[in-house]
């Protein structure tokens, strides 16, 4: 018995030995397996009240302090028909809580058309953040209103668009009524060369009711959606402005364009005039540090 224990001993220590003899052996980050720390993406979230917004509660023209105006009838790149007035209270003006931008058919500047365009560049320029915006947006064929955002300044490339970047929260064109359109050009991405990244989702009732047309836009993701539902999604792919512009300020414009490149593919109906686009609020929500 004696004996049986002594060379279970023996076998026992030989053993140990030779394991701890291996294990010397062996690279030191081999000897031990470690947890590996694992990269936990980052969760984006937003203000829980506007950095900045716009009720559209005080009646007459938009507020100064927020908007301006883009002016003329150069056709804004799109061979578009209207002229952009200023400051007009037959084309834009707010009543009984509404902002209303108003097409009219009517001679001026060299235009069959007049409409609006107004802007919060220089204003209202905001990096990053969530906007949402309340409105009924008008049917008639020839019509093109938009929600949409563009650079503030010319940082990237040797033209200003589509380098710096666009951000359409909403194109509806009169000719394909209930669809609606979301879209980002940049340099990579853009409709002038076809490759621009684009949804559409239809909203049956787009003229006869409100709807929250809104983006997230983070450093990672640029998301859109109608009344909470997403319907889009872009992703910084990391490889350059040439894809990802959108590092640097952007601001808010809010038009309705008759006719053009692409509103105008059908014609313009006449009979749709005076044509108005009905905007409730403008909201704009920070991104949390």
């Amino acid at each position: 018995m004696q004996k049986r224990f002594l060379l279970t001993a023996v076998i026992f220590i030989s053993m140990s030995l030779a394991c701890s003899s291996a294990e010397e052996k062996l690279p030191l980050a081999q000897q031990a397996i470690q947890t590996p720390i694992v990269s936990v993406p980052k969760v984006y979230t937003f203000t829980a009240t506007p950095i900045w917004a716009d009720e559209f509660d005080t009646p007459g023209l938009p507020d100064s302090k927020i908007w301006s105006y883009d002016v003329g009838g150069s056709g804004w790149g799109n061979n578009e028909l209207q002229y952009y007035t200023e400051a007009d209270k037959d084309n834009v003006h707010i009543e009984n809580g509404l902002l209303t931008i108003e097409a009219k058919k009517e001679n001026f500047g060299g235009k069959n058309y007049t409409s609006a365009r107004i802007v919060s560049k220089g204003k209202k320029d905001f990096l990053y953040g969530k906007v949402e915006v309340r409105a009924k947006v008008p049917v008639g064929r020839g019509n093109w209103p938009a929600i949409w955002t563009l650079a503030s300044q010319s940082d990237y490339g040797g033209q200003y668009w589509p380098d710096n970047g666009e951000i359409d929260i909403l194109e509806h064109v009169g000719f394909d009524p209930t669809v609606m359109h979301f879209s980002v050009h940049t340099k990579a991405f853009n409709h002038v060369i076809g490759t621009q990244k684009t949804s559409t989702t239809k909203v049956d009732d787009f003229d006869t009711a409100f709807h929250v047309y809104s983006i997230e836009w983070t450093p990672k993701t640029i998301q859109a959606y109608i009344d909470g539902k997403q319907y889009f999604y872009f992703e910084n792919s990391g490889k350059g402005w040439e894809e990802w512009p959108f590092d640097k300020k952007q601001h808010i414009l809010l038009n309705l364009a008759i006719g053009g490149n692409w509103g105008g593919q059908k014609g313009v109906d006449d009979s749709i005039f005076p044509n108005k686009f009905y905007i409730d609020y403008v909201r704009v929500y920070g991104l949390n540090p």
